[in-house]
């Protein structure tokens, strides 16, 4: 009825008997069966078992159902947004809404993850209709496709009632249609029919049971990015944890070079007094050694000379004591240095040994993800290049414009109606036969009329069949017939009238619903997988943006490991440099030590020789004339070899402020790193490991109850065990 109640269901079916039994044993459960295509018979017991005398034939029979559907229609009408009924509206104007409800009544209780869940058999519901274009504008449907072919609108619109329940999928994120909505602007209203054919084809010949596989290779693979991430997460906190203590220890170098500053300083200042000291010495001696009437003036200068040298001593040794113990403390910064660098080395060697091993983990899981891809394009008949991470772009662009509608369109329709001549042709002879007939009759017509019998066709036949008419005439007319049958003119309008049968059977052919509904079909399959190939695009698409930055990442570190390594020789070439540097210094304070105590002593013997008199003091003045010489350019190349170690240690000092800052960077890097892969871990790796481990796998299992209890549902009149089969519903809706 126009509302969608049954009025009533006519089932035929068809026993294919590839066997040629003779005798095939059916159940039923219809009334009134008649065969409809031979002469076989059946016996149907109590039970509804049916035994056919096949003979060794197909079995084609009707008979009226009483069960309900497995998929309720209901259909609504308004005019105008106001509800009308279908009475109501015949001859109305204004804006039409034609509203089918789709009820799927088929289902069975799966377990799924150890929980009962109730699937449905996945119909697709396609409803069709006609408008004229001279009543009807604009018209819409709000899931399917509307054409115009210049004098009708024609109008097909699919849903998948209970698939969304089936598959637990949020209306928010996917729309799947349980409902088909036309409207239309029409001009007096007429109403015509509506057909709607539900199917479960689609869904039967899908494969899912090598999912599981793919999710299991998966799983594996993520296990072992899950595992390089963690291992990359703790060598980034070795790096950051050895960064720290470089950082802190740097704070020792620095007050450890600005005590070696300051020692320099002192024994740069020492020596330059001590050299003057020497100087003056070595005046006072020339002095002395002048006469013995300049020896009380000389002594006096020579007192104060030796004075003088005595306390350059002291600075000079309370400098290389401070010297030493700078020296001491540079090196002792150095040590700890040269450990930071070579626990930093070592954690950046730990994640660099990692780097590996994390590309290849992220490459693994990359190919697993295409190669899943590759079976569910091979599951949907896509036959395409294998997909790789540098060509599954290209590829999938080029299958979603092999699937634009308009070209499945031309190519559904031309593979009809290359199918569809075809099969007229092939009955050309027996088109051919049917017209020569035909002409034939109007040949003989006209050879009657000019006999001078006066009879038409019919008198004639009888009359010949009567043996009223001589077979001389017989033959003469026969003879008359055949010679206008072989003339050029009727050979021609033969083939011509042929050709214009053949043409009419494929047009009428083509204009058939059935023909009509597989190229539809075809169109909305190809729409349906466009907009699946976009979606899997979008995904591979979101995991080598990852895969990209794992790569510029590996790199990095192993780039880092590389300048670490370099820094751990400068740091080792750095602690031997402090090493000599102590050691030597430690000489100088034993020197200075020495020197100290030798002035003092000098002192004093120049005090006892200034006191005791002229003539011991002359006696050694010589002697000490040379030896002050000798001191002389000694102490003047003690104070340039100081100012040079002082100027060295002020650079080292400026250049350890650069270093200081160097390693402050390198802890704030490491820190980042640090943050960086925590966040990997937590918000991407983990994301990815729950979807694969919930959704994905319970997806697939629903994928699989799905396309078992699609094959589960094979015939709605009934059929016997052993039997295979399908069943589509074709609903003929009267709009009035």
């Amino acid at each position: 009825k126009a509302d969608g109640t049954p009025e009533k269901i006519i089932v035929s079916d068809w026993i294919k008997n590839p066997d040629k039994l003779t005798s095939i044993d059916d159940k039923t459960n219809l009334e009134g069966i008649k065969n409809i295509k031979g002469d076989e018979e059946f016996t149907l017991d109590e039970s509804n078992a049916c035994v056919w005398d096949a003979q060794g034939n197909d079995i084609y029979y009707q008979g009226k159902g009483n069960d309900p559907l497995p998929v309720d229609v209901s259909v609504s009408y308004k005019l105008d947004g106001k509800t009308i009924t279908p009475e109501k509206l015949e001859g109305k104007s204004g804006k039409v809404t034609i509203r089918y409800e789709y009820t799927n009544n088929q289902f069975e209780n799966v377990k799924i993850n150890g929980k009962t869940r109730r699937i449905y058999v996945p119909f697709v519901m396609l409803t069709g209709m006609f408008f004229d274009n001279e009543t009807t504008k604009n018209v819409t449907v709000s899931s399917g496709k509307v054409i115009n072919d210049g004098s009708r609108t024609i109008v097909a619109g699919f849903a998948l009632p209970g698939m969304s329940e089936s598959l637990n999928l949020k209306t928010d994120d996917f729309d799947i249609p349980d409902y088909v909505e036309i409207t239309a602007d029409v001009t007096d209203y007429e109403a015509g029919t509506a057909i709607t054919l539900a199917t479960n084809d689609m869904f039967s010949d899908i494969d899912f049971s090598k999912a599981d596989d793919k999710i299991e290779d998966l799983e594996s693979k993520l296990d072992e990015l899950v595992d390089g991430v963690a291992q990359l997460a703790d060598g980034s906190s070795q790096l950051y944890d050895g960064l720290a203590t470089l950082a802190d220890k740097a704070g020792d170098l620095i007050a450890g070079v600005n005590k070696l500053a300051d020692a320099t300083k002192q024994l740069s200042d020492g020596a330059a007094e001590l050299a003057d000291g020497t100087s003056s010495l070595h005046k006072g001696l020339k002095k002395f050694g002048s006469g013995i009437d300049e020896l009380k003036k000389g002594g006096a200068t020579l007192y104060k000379g030796v004075k003088k040298l005595k306390t350059g001593a002291d600075k000079l040794n309370s400098g290389a004591e401070t010297l030493d113990n700078g020296a001491q403390s540079l090196n002792t910064g150095a040590g700890d240095l040269e450990a930071g660098i070579i626990q930093l080395a070592a954690g950046l060697g730990t994640l660099s040994s990692n780097s590996e091993t994390l590309r290849g983990g992220a490459k693994q899981v990359f190919d697993s993800l295409l190669a899943t891809a590759d079976t569910q394009l091979a599951a949907a008949g896509l036959t395409v290049d294998k997909l790789t991470i540098e060509n599954y772009a290209d590829v999938l662009d080029g299958v979603e414009k092999s699937l634009d509608k308009d070209a499945v369109y031309n190519l559904a329709y031309n593979t009809a109606y290359e199918t569809v001549s075809n099969t007229v042709r092939a009955q050309e002879s027996l088109i051919k036969g049917q017209v020569e007939a035909a002409v034939k009759q109007n040949v003989l017509t006209a050879v009657l009329a000019n006999s001078g019998l006066g009879l038409t066709i019919e008198q004639y036949s009888a009359a010949v069949e009567a043996g009223q008419i001589d077979e001389t005439v017989q033959a003469q007319i026969n003879g008359a017939v055949d010679q206008q049958m072989a003339t050029d003119n009727i050979i021609a309008t033969v083939a011509a009238q042929t050709e214009a049968q053949i043409k009419n059977l494929i047009d009428t052919n083509m204009e058939s619903d059935e023909v009509k509904a597989q190229i539809q079909a075809a169109v909305e399959k190809a729409s349906a997988g466009a907009t699946s190939i976009k979606s899997l695009k979008a995904q591979l698409d979101s995991f080598n943006t990852f895969y990209q930055g794992i790569i510029s990442y590996t790199q990095g570190v192993d780039s880092a490991k590389a300048g670490a390594d370099q820094i751990s020789g400068g740091s080792t070439s750095l602690k031997e440099g402090t090493s000599q540097l102590a050691d030597g210094t430690s000489d100088l304070k034993a020197g200075t030590k020495t020197l100290s105590k030798g002035t003092k002593d000098l002192f004093k013997g120049v005090k006892t020789l200034v006191k005791s008199g002229i003539s011991k003091l002359k006696t050694g003045s010589e002697t000490l004339k040379g030896g002050a010489l000798k001191l002389k350019k000694g102490m003047f190349a003690l104070a340039n070899g100081a100012s040079e170690l002082n100027s060295g240690v002020v650079k080292f000092k400026n250049g350890s402020k650069a270093l200081v800052s160097g390693v402050g960077q390198l802890k704030d890097g490491s820190y980042k790193l640090k943050q960086g892969i925590r966040k990997l871990k937590d918000e991407g790796i983990s994301k990815i490991t729950d979807f694969v481990n919930g959704d994905a796998k319970e997806l697939v299992e629903r994928l699989k109850a799905i396309s078992k209890v699609s094959s589960n549902y094979k015939s709605y009149g009934g059929i016997a065990d052993g039997m295979d089969g399908k069943v589509n519903f074709i609903y003929k809706t009267a709009t009035e």
